[in-house]
């Protein structure tokens, strides 16, 4: 059932070679394996829980189910939910009955990629997770909140795994280098300060990525010999860095972008632009973001951003890449610069919940527009005050919400950029409609 094998092949991939047997030769995640970690404590006492791996590609999901299968002496069985159907679970079930009522053997079923997993599929877990047949353990790289059922995350507990440091990444690569049963230590190479410093950024915390690229750059060297910059340029090529589109690192990038915007700093929202640029984003999508940020977080502070924004995008798409990339770097900057105000998201936001909750009321017979006899005769428009006619072109006192509803205020302008002065008018404005009103009031006959 072990869709992996136990001890690679002497002739298999170096990632695959390179797989620690043993928790201490495990490389990283030491927020959840250091001495007094909560997955430590557990493993050390025996008694390991359902459980779910989240993390990128290449940080040793697999290789760390692997791990503790050996730690707790418990049978592995492995499953990849890209291949795998509900078959190969009642096989993988009975298998793990097998081992507990026939040995008293405890069994991790291991399932990579869970996520691709349908909800019956992972709904078929359920009863052998619940009664104690199997330990489960699933990996995957999506968020678990979004792509796991409820039903199986509550009866998991979920640990993040995260991008290996720069540490985690020399050490393996040293050992790599220096292992003459499992790794290149026969063929004697090595590795200019140069290339390896470029070796360890291009694989981005991912172990498996630096590996294969080592062994590429190693195929390609002579025994003895050195890889140097050259080499290893000739063998990344044009290497785009992680960034998954529609997936969590994308979300979580154009999250930072936005926040670093909406933070008024200019720097880091450059850095984090630049990031998915780099990563392979499209460009016109982060165009998009940007007018919707010019709205919710600038609005009326400043009514330049928008155009600015709208600028970029009209840019990028008649100049394509790289040369309509510098246009975005310059709305971005100025985004995050200009004044803030959220009033215009805000107004919105009360404005649609009235819409929402409210019952669709008729427009006032007064705001009816009367292009017919008819109409006219129905008193469509009567009374109705043009407000170019009035003194300075407002309408002191007249109503323009529907006749059921009292009068709303869902815009409040803040006291920065241009809505300090927009506020000021509106305050005059609201003064004259109270004056009015009561002066209509004091008319009346009692």
């Amino acid at each position: 059932m072990d869709l992996f094998s136990q001890h690679a092949s002497p002739s298999g991939p170096l990632a695959a070679r390179m797989r620690p047997q043993r928790l201490a030769d495990y490389s990283g995640q030491q927020h959840l394996l250091g001495q007094g970690r909560s997955l430590r404590q557990c493993i050390e006492a025996g008694q390991l829980h359902s459980m779910l791996f989240w993390g990128p590609p290449g940080v040793g999901k697999t290789t760390l189910a692997r791990l503790l299968a050996n730690e707790v002496e418990a049978d592995f069985i492995a499953l990849s939910a890209v291949l795998a159907g509900v078959k190969d679970l009642r096989k993988a079930v009975d298998a793990a009955r097998y081992n507990l009522e026939g040995r008293g053997a405890k069994t991790i079923l291991f399932v990579d990629e869970v996520h691709r997993f349908n909800k019956a599929q992972q709904d078929a877990f359920l009863p052998f997770v619940e009664d104690g047949t199997v330990i489960f353990v699933g990996a995957t790289t999506e968020n678990p909140s979004f792509e796991v059922n409820n039903a199986l995350l509550s009866r998991c507990r979920t640990y993040i795994l995260k991008k290996l440091d720069e540490e985690a990444l020399q050490g393996l690569l040293q050992r790599s280098l220096s292992d003459a049963e499992k790794g290149l230590g026969k063929r004697k190479l090595s590795l200019t300060p140069e290339a390896q410093h470029a070796l360890v950024q291009a694989a981005d915390g991912d172990a498996r990525r630096m590996l294969n690229t080592l062994e590429v750059a190693s195929d390609l060297a002579p025994n003895g010999g050195s890889i140097d910059i050259v080499l290893l340029k000739e063998v990344l090529g044009v290497q785009v860095r992680m960034f998954d589109k529609g997936g969590d690192l994308f979300y979580e990038q154009i999250s930072a972008l936005h926040k670093s915007v909406r933070g008024s700093d200019p720097d880091a929202s450059l850095y984090w632009l630049l990031r998915m640029l780099d990563g392979g984003c499209d460009p016109l999508y982060i165009a998009r973001r940007m007018l919707r940020m010019a709205s919710e977080d600038i609005g009326n502070a400043d009514p330049r951003a928008l155009d600015l924004a709208l600028h970029a995008w009209d840019i990028q798409e008649r100049l394509g890449s790289p040369e309509g990339e510098l246009a975005l770097a310059q709305a971005v900057l100025y985004l995050a610069a200009a004044p803030k105000s959220n009033a215009v998201y805000n107004a919105f936001k009360l404005a649609r919940s009235d819409v929402q909750q409210h019952p669709t009321y008729d427009v006032p017979v007064h705001l009816r527009n009367a292009p017919t006899k008819l109409m006219k005769e129905l008193g469509y428009g009567h009374e109705y005050r043009y407000a170019h006619d009035e003194e300075g072109a407002f309408a002191a006192g007249e109503y323009y919400f529907p006749d059921e509803m009292e009068e709303r205020q869902y815009y409040h302008p803040v006291e920065r950029g241009l809505e300090i002065k927009i506020a000021e008018k509106l305050r005059q404005l609201r003064a004259l409609n109270i004056q009015a009103r009561q002066a209509t009031q004091t008319d009346k006959p009692q």
